[in-house]
């Protein structure tokens, strides 16, 4: 008489074994084919159809640290083990001078040079941007800050903004030097040749970092934007209501592609090839967006790179 489970149950030893065996002989070579969790540095942008990559060399701080100064520190030691400024230590932790440290004291860290800021009532992104000397599009860039709002960048009382290049009030630094981006006047190139010529006329207020994979050239006036190389039009429009706002990327054919977004008219359609410094768009504030600006990425094989480096 057949009895349920009679064979089940040697089978499943037998099946469990060879499992294991198994299971011991090929663990190593799949641990060493699949990558470790959490070690890849690569993190994904999207332009409306279109997927490029911007390489991050380190996870970054998203807020205030504790230290506890060692023997043998100085600002100078901690702030360059941070890559952070001395001020923005000195700044934090209202230190007199930079000889106002001893071994076992607690300083706080911020996660970037600038200034941390405890939000007040009454208080806007553009009256802490105007207070602490910086544009207000840098204070929207940092990632980790957060709004009640993100169309009106309406901030709560009491959380507090970290403020990118942020100065203290009545104290003065070496300012970096402003560059001044120069509309090319000619139709130049009907084919790419690795050249970028400024895309438009204006003043940068806003640099190539990790967070921030582009230059912001900002002009009130809205002037018109120009394409920097030659190429084919891949991406024109707000095709998916994110941050870019109305955005053009062109694909120049020999590895790079050029995006430029907020504008607030776009003159080409996807598709169509431009010729190099011929006029695509104009400068808005569309998307994400404080003020009237261009934000201008150059990619090299989906790469995010300096513009500043390739700019002519």
């Amino acid at each position: 008489r057949f009895r349920r489970g009679a064979y089940v149950r040697p089978f499943l030893h037998t099946f469990l074994s060879i499992l294991f065996v198994l299971g011991f002989v090929l663990a190593p070579m799949i641990k060493e084919a699949l990558p470790v969790s959490g070690s890849s540095n690569e993190a994904v942008l999207g332009f409306g159809g279109s997927s490029l990559t911007t390489q991050v060399s380190v996870k970054p701080r998203d807020s205030v640290v504790t230290y506890v100064v060692a023997s043998g520190d100085t600002l100078s030691t901690i702030a360059q083990k941070f890559d952070i400024s001395i001020d923005t230590i000195r700044w934090q932790n209202d230190l007199k001078s930079v000889d106002d440290i001893k071994p076992g004291q607690k300083l706080e860290i911020p996660p970037v040079t600038g200034m941390v800021h405890k939000v007040k009532r009454g208080e806007t992104i553009y009256s802490v941007a105007k207070k602490y000397k910086v544009d207000a599009q840098g204070i929207v860039n940092w990632p980790f800050n957060t709004f009640t709002n993100d169309e009106t960048f309406a901030l709560a009382v009491g959380q507090l903004l970290v403020v990118p290049d942020g100065v203290k009030p009545q104290e003065k630094l070496w300012q970096k030097p402003t560059y001044v981006a120069r509309k090319t006047p000619d139709a130049g190139s009907v084919s790419a040749v690795g050249a970028f010529v400024w895309p438009t006329a204006g003043s940068i207020t806003q640099y190539f970092r990790w967070y921030h994979p582009a230059i912001d050239i900002a002009n009130k006036a809205a002037p018109s934007v120009l394409a920097a190389d030659a190429g084919k039009i891949i991406v024109a429009g707000w095709p998916d209501g994110r941050g870019y706002g109305n955005r053009i990327l062109i694909d120049h054919g020999n590895g790079y592609q050029t995006l430029y977004a907020h504008l607030s008219s776009v003159y080409v359609s996807v598709g169509q090839t431009v010729n190099r410094g011929a006029s695509i768009g104009r400068m808005g504030s569309t998307g994400r967006s404080t003020g009237i600006h261009l934000h201008f990425e150059i990619h090299k094989n989906g790469i995010a790179q300096n513009p500043l480096v390739y700019l002519k």
